[in-house]
Parts: structure tokens; sequence; C-alpha cells
């Protein structure tokens, strides 16, 4: 219950919606309250007037109007109450998302790279789903039913304490019950919820993935691997229901016996003439409201278990440790690059991803500013990580790497990344329209220089073919476009970017050679007076570079002009080899290093 009553402080501002509903649940059980006595007056005056100690009917049409107006003002308060939850659930359900969500932008890749996406999203949905609706549920029920059970007992023990002395003893028992049904409920729980949020990742993942799903015949297998995840929960909540019902059978039989004694201790007291048959009919409905909240709170107590395994979920991902200054990006705009080249500095660098050997060892190599640099190695040895360095999503296990002479660490996050624009391998590019791709990085961008960024990456045209031009809707991941029209969506938005460092990952891997050569105009343009990383690209980009870093085996092996290296021997002197013989053997070798002619 402490994590329930943790996001509770935690949204203070809902406070006002919380008293509000509280006080129309405790008005909503006062004139609830209202209604025994209404009917036992005129139960009273009934009987005297059958046996002619009352006469008239007046009194009986008051009586039936105060029972009117009492169950209107129960339905007015009731629904007050339930329209102050509905907006009191959407609102926290609102700030827990955006709490959820602001977070996941604050953590650092690392946590990504052990975490499916579907997972992530299947866990938002699932635990702030239980928690406002337990919340909701909770305001307006718990307090109308202490209320009323407290009333209940007071009014009771006025006439037989007997009788509220046993409807007493009723709740500790009931709750002495739940609590050793708890444990055992939430362990099973967790385990139902591990096999919700996997399907529920597999099935994000394999949505996104449909054509690779249909390509390969795999929807039977895809089909089958969902299917038993739910055929796991549905076993494990067989356990957990067979046990909850058992459990509540226990509950209820002990309090059929109890609520067996009340009654007969009524009826008895009644035929000997201590109640009046009003004071029965009272009593009864007393008895009633009593035993009401005790079987509702099996619900509110499983809504509550629910929420709490929830809410534990909830935090788990809430108390990950966030990427250093990620929250102040968060927080405001980011800020402008700045306007010259930099020089960058890797000082004896290593760096490996958790459970993995190192990918670096000991990397050493500087590039001055405005030089335009490539860097080359066999696939898998390195280069990209280099770039997911530079960029801060990982942090090196040794070594300092420095930015126009000042170590990363010691510089705000958001101001090294709006100084870097990237072309990744693979576009990345979201749902919505070609000008908001475009201008992702740059959100207040003229239509002017959109057009201009995509005429230098050779985007132009295909776009003007689209029926609403740059405003045409690209679909998720950019599934309506070619994977080389997505690439030159991806260069001119890091044209537009305008950053003093550039770093091209496979910025032309999915170009024919004709949008190659326009699109290279382009990026040679914007390489101009800016630092420059290339990695993998086809060689006869490389050559024209001011220097080559080789990397061997996570090592630094050459560095030099490709001239220099054309001559030692070592991996470019290799690739030019490799390029000119024609041998299969040579060309599956050159395609290890993600080189193309």
């Amino acid at each position: 219950m402490r994590s329930i009553i943790r996001i509770l402080g935690s949204a203070r501002e809902l406070w006002p919606y919380y008293a509000g509903i509280v006080a129309c649940s405790l008005a909503v059980a006062v004139t609830g309250l209202l209604t025994p006595f209404i009917i036992k007056a005129a139960t009273d005056y009934v009987v005297a007037a059958n046996q002619g100690q009352a006469s008239g009917v007046s009194t009986v049409i008051w009586l039936a109007a105060a029972l009117l107006l009492a169950d209107l003002a129960n339905t007015l308060l009731s629904n007050i109450g339930g329209y102050l939850g509905d907006t009191m659930a959407a609102k926290l359900r609102a700030t827990l998302s955006s709490r959820y969500f602001a977070k996941l932008l604050s953590l650092p890749q690392r946590y990504f790279d052990g975490e499916m996406t579907g997972t992530v999203i299947n866990r938002l949905s699932r635990s702030i789903t239980e928690i406002t609706s337990f919340l909701n549920m909770f305001a307006n029920s718990f307090f109308q039913m202490l209320l009323t059970v407290v009333a209940v007992l007071a009014i009771t023990a006025f006439y037989s304490w007997p009788m509220a002395l046993l409807l007493a003893v009723i709740y500790p028992i009931f709750m002495w019950l739940t609590t050793i049904t708890s444990a055992k409920w939430q362990v099973l729980e967790a385990e139902k919820n591990y096999e919700f949020d996997v399907a529920g990742g597999r099935f994000a993942e394999v949505i996104a993935q449909i054509r690779v799903v249909k390509s390969f015949v795999q929807e039977r297998r895809e089909l089958a691997t969902f299917d038993r995840h739910y055929d796991q929960t549905i076993r494990t909540t067989q356990n957990q229901s067979r046990y909850w019902h058992e459990m509540d059978a226990t509950r209820r039989a002990a309090l059929n016996v109890i609520f067996f004694v009340i009654f007969a201790i009524l009826f008895v007291q009644t035929v000997r003439g201590a109640f009046t048959i009003g004071v029965m009919v009272l009593l009864i409905q007393l008895v009633n409201m009593a035993r009401q909240p005790v079987f509702s709170m099996s619900f509110l107590v499983d809504s509550s278990q629910r929420a709490i395994a929830g809410s534990r979920d909830y935090f788990i991902v809430m108390e990950e440790l966030a990427e250093a200054e990620a929250l102040p990006i968060l927080a405001a705009p980011v800020p402008a690059g700045r306007r010259g080249p930099a020089g960058i500095e890797f000082d004896s660098v290593s760096f490996g991803y958790p459970g993995s050997p190192d990918v670096l060892s000991e990397v050493s190599f500087s590039i001055r500013q405005g030089e335009h640099v490539a860097f080359v190695g066999e696939s898998g040895g390195g280069k990209t990580t280099l770039v997911s360095l530079l960029l801060r999503l990982y942090t090196p296990k040794l070594g300092t790497i420095r930015i126009a002479g000042t170590d990363i660490t010691s510089l705000p996050l958001r101001e090294i990344r709006a100084d870097i624009g990237v072309v990744f391998q693979d576009p990345a590019l979201f749902s919505g329209t070609i000008r908001e791709n475009i201008a992702y990085a740059t959100p207040h961008a003229s239509a002017g220089e959109i057009i201009a960024a995509a005429k230098s990456a050779n985007a132009h045209e295909f776009i003007a073919r689209f029926t609403n031009g740059y405003e045409a809707q690209i679909g998720e991941r950019g599934l309506k476009l070619s994977g080389g029209q997505k690439q030159r969506i991806a260069v001119a938005r890091a044209i537009l970017k305008d950053a003093p460092i550039l770093i091209l990952d496979e910025a032309t891997s999915s170009l024919d050679s004709k949008s190659e050569r326009l699109v290279q105009h382009g990026l040679q343009h914007l390489m101009t007076d800016r630092t420059t990383l290339i990695i993998a690209h086809r060689l006869s980009t490389i050559s024209s570079v001011d220097r080559i870093i080789t990397l061997k085996d996570g090592r630094v092996d050459e560095i030099g002009t490709p001239e220099q290296l054309a001559t030692t021997g070592g991996i470019y002197a290799e690739l030019l080899a490799l390029q000119a013989s024609a041998t299969k053997k040579d060309r599956r070798r050159l395609q290890l290093f993600d080189i193309r002619p």
C-alpha cells in the first residue's frame, strides 16, 4: 500500500479532486443512512394505523416524499462524485504517463538495450491503468464504506450492543484472512504480469516487423509463441483464482455464521417484544448495509492488489538511474550548436557492452577542427560504438573523450548533442509528414530552409511528386518510402540541423549510384568547415577524406592519409587490393568491412 500512497503524494495537484470525491462519498453514505430511518418510521406508522392507533395518509405521503428526496440527493451526489472521479483518474493517468515517458527519455541507452520496446509500452499501459482504476474506485467507495460501517455500528449498539459487537468482529476476521491470502496472490500476479509484458513486447515487435514475418512465412510460429505466453497466464490465473476463491469462501462462510447469529438474535428479541416491527426493519436494513461493505471488500482488496503490483512495476522504472543531465534537456529547449568546427580527441578509451568482451581497447586518436576522417574496419569492429560514445549514449570504461579540448563529461549533455549532426545507417524516421521529419531537429525552420535542405539531399524531386508534397504522411518508420528515399530524408534532416560536427554512419548505403553522387555533392557542401566523421562508406568516398583511421580487434591499427595507407600493406591497402580483385573469395572478404566499391 506504501507505493499507492507514494503515487498519491506525487500527484498533489489532484488533492482538490480527491477531497471532493471523498466529500461526495461521505454525503452519499449519509443520505443512504437516512433511508432505513424513514422506512422505520413508515413501518411503525402503518402498523399503528392497522391497529387503530393512527389515522390518515398524509403522514405516510410525507414519509414517501422524504424517501424520494433522500434518494434524489443520493443519486445527485453519487454522480457528482463519479464525475470528479473520472476527471481525477484521467488527470492522474496523464500525470503518471507523462512522468513515465519523461523518465524513459532520461534513461541511458543501456537500459533500452536490455528491454523490448513492446514490453516497455505494455508496462506503461497495464501499470497505470490498474493504478488509476483502483484509486478512482477507492475514493468513491472506501470512505463511504467506512462512514457507513461506523454509523451502522453506532446505531446498532444503541439498540443492541451484542449485535453491534458481533458486527464489529466481522471486519478484523475478514482483514486477517485477507492478509493471509495477499502474500501468495502477489507472487502469482507478478508471474502473470511478466508473461503479459513479454507477450505484449513480442506482439509490438512482430507488428513493427510484419514484412519480415510474412516474407519468411513465420506467422504460425509467432502466433504459437504469443499463445504460449497467454496459455501460461491462464494457468497462473487458474492457480491464483483457485487460491483466492478458496480463501474467499472461507471468509464468506465465517461471515455467514456470524450473520446467522445476528439475525437469530434480532428475530428472537422482536418476538419477545424487545423491538417494534419498525426497529426490526431498521436493524435488518442496517445489518444488510454493514454486510454489503464486507462482501464488497473482496473486490476492493483484489483491485488494490493489482494496483500495488502495477505500482511496483511503475516505480521500478521510475527508480532507474537517469542519464547524467538528461532532465535539463526535458526542461528547456535545445540550444543552437556552436558555429565553429571543433576538434575531437579519444585518449586511451576502452568500452564494452554489459556481458560482452570489450569492443574498444585503449583507442587513441585526434581529429583536428574541420578535418574529415573516415573509420575503416571489419563489421563489429567498434566503428559505430565510437559514434555512440561521442554522443554520450554510453560512457567509456576507461579513458577520456574531448571536444574542443574539454572532457565531454564536463560539458552539458544537451549542448554536446546539439553540436552533432548524425545520419545513421538506419534512417529512423517517424510517422508524420515529410516536413516534420526533415525539421525534426529544427522544428521552427521555415519552408524555404526545409526545401533547400531537401534539394541538397536530392530529395526535393521525389517529394514534389507526392500529392501533398512536404505534407505527405509517410507511415510508421517511413514505410511508404523506399530505402533510398528514407535515407535522403535523413540526410536532409542532418543538413538542416547545420551542426558543427557531422557524423555519417553509412550515410549513402541505400542510394543508387546516381542518387549517391547527387547527395554526396550536398554532403560535400555541408562538410565544408565542419569536423566530419565518416564510417564504413564506399571506397570512392573514403579516398577523398583528409585521413583514415583503421580499427582492428578493437584497437587503432593505422592512421594516415589515403595515399599513405594505400602503400603500407594494412587494412586500407588490403581493401584496395580486394576491390581490384575479381575473385568471389576476395569479394566476400570485402563485404566483411561493410565496404562497397
